[in-house]
């Protein structure tokens, strides 16, 4: 019996790829993109003029455009709840800082919010009397929920991270006046 082998045959080598073919670098890449899109966006710009051609082209006045009023609108006051004077100082407060917004470190911003002082001492239209009251007040409310280590209204209110707690405490305040007949 004879063995026969067979041999495999090696495939060609591979030629060397030519200088032409070689993978262009980014930058060709990119720039053969570019205009790529070039081309996309004008004939886009094209198609889009002749299928709104038919629409009229008038000119618009600013003034019909624009149809926000030029000052800001706010809400009117609720009716008010409490009648002693401190309490419902102390809820015109509260409803004017839910309206104009709260902020810290002044008190009012430049937008018209307002800090816990700023809104007591806007709404009491000058009465720095019942301001003050409705000041002692709103601090008792404070310290009776965080305790007496609160020093003041403007050093709770700069420590806030946003307006709930300090609407809260007007509201607080508020009905405290009212049961101290303030």
């Amino acid at each position: 019996m004879t063995v026969s082998t067979r041999t495999a045959t090696a495939p060609p080598p591979l030629a060397a790829p030519a200088a032409d073919t070689a993978d262009p670098g980014l930058e060709a890449r990119l720039a053969a993109r570019l205009a790529d899109m070039t081309v996309r966006l004008e004939e886009a710009a094209v198609a889009h003029e002749v299928r709104t051609a038919h629409l009229s082209t008038d000119p618009v006045g600013l003034a019909d455009v624009i149809t926000t009023p030029y000052a800001p609108v706010t809400a009117p006051a609720p009716a008010p709840t409490y009648r002693t004077p401190v309490a419902a100082l102390l809820e015109r407060a509260q409803h004017r800082m839910e309206t104009v917004g709260w902020c810290t470190g002044a008190l009012t911003d430049a937008f018209g919010a307002v800090c816990l002082m700023g809104a007591i001492r806007i709404e009491a239209r000058g009465d720095a009397g019942l301001a003050g009251a409705a000041d002692e007040v709103l601090l008792d409310a404070i310290r009776r929920e965080f305790g007496d280590d609160v020093p003041s209204v403007p050093w709770f209110n700069d420590r806030q991270r946003d307006g709930r707690t300090p609407l809260r405490m007007l509201g607080r305040a508020a009905g405290l006046a009212d049961a101290q007949i303030l």
